[in-house]
């Protein structure tokens, strides 16, 4: 199953790691440190212009999502559940 992200960018459901708001990169050190190691890796990605609402970690990428948190974790549920 996939879970769309925004934009363009659909990613498979099995891929999927973790999905949280926005805000934790400003509140939590750790958060910080995370998003900043995988800058300097390359593997982030932002799915649009539009101002980034959730992060997406995936096996290989982090992606910046226009998408609530809220509504992107409904989304992996209705695969979790179904599976």
């Amino acid at each position: 199953m996939y879970i769309h992200l925004g934009g363009e960018k659909i990613i498979r459901s099995a891929e999927l790691v973790a999905i949280f708001d926005i805000s934790i990169e400003k509140s939590s050190k750790i958060s910080k440190q995370f998003a900043s190691h995988a800058c300097q890796q390359k593997n982030v990605e932002y799915i649009s212009e539009e101002e980034a609402k959730s992060i997406v970690v995936t096996q290989s990428t982090v992606y910046y999502s226009p998408i609530s948190s809220s509504t992107l974790k409904k989304r992996a549920k209705v695969f979790v559940a179904n599976a």
